[in-house]
């Protein structure tokens, strides 16, 4: 076992956050040392140092996704925290229908890990426009930082258990048979969402047009709060007036420091 020092786990620990929001306390040392393990074993180092040095010296960006997509967790399964998928087919397409007069709907899951979540919107508005749907660009922006989940997501290949939750309908509708096992996401669903990688600590967001709902559940948990309220407000100036912001029910905007109106909660709304 190549053991990390505290000077080496500081030194990986502030990069990390600096560049990627995450905070990672004194009590993850030893899930960084156990998750890199195998990364420092077939690069040929002996120690954190030497690879950190690596990691900050790689120009192709591959030495730091690499590290990025060991020391995060990417777990996620369809309809997860199901009520803010309800909310969004009940209140907010409703709103969006009644409102976006151009027709052009504009979500964003900005952390979508291996694409779950975006599939699951898309299926929504699917149902809910049916034969209106023809008329709308519905398209989903879906980004995350690793590329590891993203290739996942593309593929759109998914387990028997983890398409479970899901409606049998939509079973029917949006899911195709891949192998003994497994189940493919239908290509008119796959085509409504864009993948791409995106790091939401980018200084500036290069997005042209304002969104109607940004999705960003269960990744603020892994940043301090400074580094989430600059997130959030981030969010707010890329969101239309009367745009929904949906984090995760382990997280919360309480405190202030925000313009967002709270609605329900891990629901907040630009007045």
């Amino acid at each position: 076992m190549i053991t990390i020092t505290d000077k080496e786990f500081k030194q990986l620990a502030e990069y990390i956050k600096v560049n990627y929001g995450i905070f990672l306390k004194k009590e993850k040392k030893a899930l960084v040392m156990g998750r890199l393990q195998n990364v420092l074993q077939m690069e040929g180092f002996t120690n954190f140092t030497d690879y950190y040095q690596y990691v900050i010296a790689d120009k192709s960006g591959s030495a730091v996704n690499t590290m990025i997509d060991k020391i995060t967790t990417n777990h996620t399964f369809f309809m997860r925290e199901s009520d803010h998928f309800y909310f969004f087919r009940d209140q907010v397409l409703p709103f969006l229908k009644a409102t976006v007069k151009n027709k052009d709907l504009r979500i964003w899951c900005a952390a979508c890990s291996s694409g779950e979540e975006a599939y699951t919107l898309a299926m929504i508005i699917d149902a809910f426009f049916a034969e209106e749907k023809k008329t709308w660009d519905t398209k989903i922006l879906a980004t995350d930082i690793s590329d590891q989940v993203l290739q996942i997501a593309k593929q759109g290949v998914y387990s028997k258990e983890s398409i479970d939750q899901l409606p049998s309908h939509w079973k029917l509708n949006y899911l195709d048979k891949y192998d003994r096992q497994n189940y493919r996401i239908k290509d008119k669903i796959k085509s409504e969402v864009i993948y791409r990688r995106f790091n939401l600590m980018d200084h500036l967001f290069p997005f042209k047009r304002k969104f109607h709902a940004i999705f960003c559940r269960n990744v603020m948990i892994y940043f301090d709060y400074d580094t989430k309220i600059k997130l959030v407000n981030k969010f707010y100036d890329h969101l239309e007036t009367g745009g929904y912001l949906f984090i995760g029910h382990s997280e919360s905007l309480n405190g202030g420091g925000t313009k967002f109106k709270y609605i329900m909660p891990a629901v907040y709304r630009k007045e």
